[in-house]
């Protein structure tokens, strides 16, 4: 995966129907290649939306998005992981990844299960796999794309916070060394607080940024007391805390 590319947002509103009032408006963005921008906010205030909108996946909004000066329709398709793994369950975990996209062949393909720890089941089903492996094999397809752009919609939602720190440190080896553009939704402080360097935070309706916090030290050089003082400082512009301590 190359370096990823820049993203320049300019979103005037966004609605779901012509009479319905705007989910997101006024969102003025520029996102820098290789950083890790996390996005929080209440459920169902527009966080997934809006991936949607930079994966080109909707394109009914007033505005414009530029990857590397490119319209999303027409930039190389992201690497997406989505809430759930989408997997398809006929096809083995190596077909799957084999899925992706155009130009992903076996050896791509192979390349994503190995990185992902996920090389002896690539013969497997989907229904063969726990949930922390159906979790790396939404990765691991999402790696095989290698386009540089890299978005997490709730990569860790249902599994438990012990499979979530293998996860983040995972994501957080592979930032380091690709250094895709990486977009991650969560509902979670600690996620942000372990994986990103800016952090976003929406509210309002219609959604606007509120918050825009960026953290100091390396994603993979990151220890504990790092991310207990990322934690305050993101549930800080929250104005709660999730939790006495991480």
């Amino acid at each position: 995966m190359a370096r990823g590319p820049s993203l320049n947002l300019s979103i005037a509103e966004k609605r779901y129907a012509t009479n319905a009032a705007p989910v997101l408006a006024g969102i003025d963005l520029t996102i820098a290649p290789g950083s890790v921008t996390a996005i929080l906010g209440p459920s169902g205030i527009g966080k997934s939306t809006l991936l949607r909108m930079i994966a080109g996946l909707d394109t009914q909004f007033s505005g414009s998005i530029q990857i590397d000066g490119q319209s999303p329709i027409d930039a190389p398709p992201p690497g997406f992981v989505f809430q759930d793994p989408r997997l398809l369950p006929w096809l083995t975990v190596l077909d799957n990844i084999r899925t992706a996209g155009q130009g992903v062949d076996t050896a791509t393909a192979l390349s994503a299960l190995e990185r992902t720890g996920l090389t002896s089941a690539a013969k497997l089903y989907p229904r063969q796999l726990s949930g922390g492996m159906q979790r790396r094999a939404s990765l691991a397809r999402a790696l095989a794309m290698s386009s540089g752009l890299l978005i997490l919609d709730e990569p860790f939602v249902s599994l438990d916070r012990a499979l979530v720190g293998e996860m983040q440190d995972l994501v957080a080896e592979i930032i380091a060394a690709d250094q895709p553009t990486t977009l991650l939704v969560t509902h979670m402080p600690e996620d942000a607080a372990r994986l990103a360097d800016r952090v976003l935070i929406l509210a309002g309706q219609p959604a606007k940024v509120v918050a825009d916090i960026h953290l100091p030290s390396p994603v993979i050089f990151r220890d504990r007391k790092d991310i207990t003082s990322h934690l305050r400082t993101i549930e800080g512009a929250i104005g709660f805390r999730t939790r006495p301590e991480i």
